[in-house]
């Protein structure tokens, strides 16, 4: 019993659709905007990715053009679901952890893959991993910083990489099969590159925030009480 009557609550007693209880349905149903649905596609394409791609002893050029056309189309839908969740106002807490985990898990599946069939050499996966890894793991490091910006060179980076992953997985020969050589070492030495900017970043960013915090706390400790 609160002492007050239901009419001053709205009339009727019911929650206000504006209340608590609208604003988590509201927030149930963003989940399922296009821009979430694009993911969750791009992460179920993962397994039929891997089982096209290993089909027939992974070697068979008719499954690997289908297991390239899985791949491209999870490349495509990353390209869209980022875009139409910035300009919709479509980003939700879903999306933030789903989306790298979908772009990271479709990528790595092609690279153990390609590697486990002996089509790319094993550092190559291990550089392009551990690159990927050490970021997120780097990402929680300074997260309380700040969010560093994604880069030029990052976006070309996943360019590249996209690239000639998909040409590694169609069975080429002759010149093709020469330029995806060239593209993987731009997108190796892209992966570096990009690592080492993102890794410099992050150091400046939390020199900066940890230097912001001992301000924060020397300006506490003189003000007067």
């Amino acid at each position: 019993m609160t002492g007050a009557p239901a009419s001053a609550a709205g009339g009727t007693g019911r929650p206000a659709p504006g209340g608590k209880l609208g604003a988590a349905a509201v927030n149930q149903a963003s989940l399922w905007n296009i821009a979430n649905i694009l993911t969750m596609v791009r992460l179920l394409l993962v397994p039929g990715f891997v089982v096209l791609l290993l089909m027939d002893g992974g070697h068979d050029p008719v499954w690997r053009a289908w297991a390239w056309a899985a791949f491209a189309v999870a490349m495509i839908t990353d390209i869209f679901d980022g875009h139409l969740a910035r300009t919709y106002n479509l980003v939700t807490d879903f999306g933030k952890i789903a989306d790298p985990i979908a772009d990271k898990a479709i990528m790595a599946a092609g690279l153990i893959c390609l590697s486990a069939l002996g089509d790319l050499p094993w550092w190559v996966t291990g550089v392009i991993l551990f690159r990927e890894l050490g970021i997120t793991l780097m990402r929680f490091w300074v997260i309380r910083h700040g969010v560093i910006p994604a880069s030029r060179g990052g976006k070309l980076k996943t360019l590249a990489q996209g690239t000639a992953v998909g040409m590694y997985v169609l069975v080429l020969t002759g010149p093709l099969a020469t330029l995806r050589w060239w593209v993987m070492a731009v997108a190796v030495v892209l992966t570096v590159a990009t690592g080492l900017d993102y890794v410099r970043q992050a150091v400046v960013l939390r020199r900066r925030g940890l230097a912001a915090e001992r301000s924060a706390a020397r300006e506490r400790a003189e003000s007067p009480r």
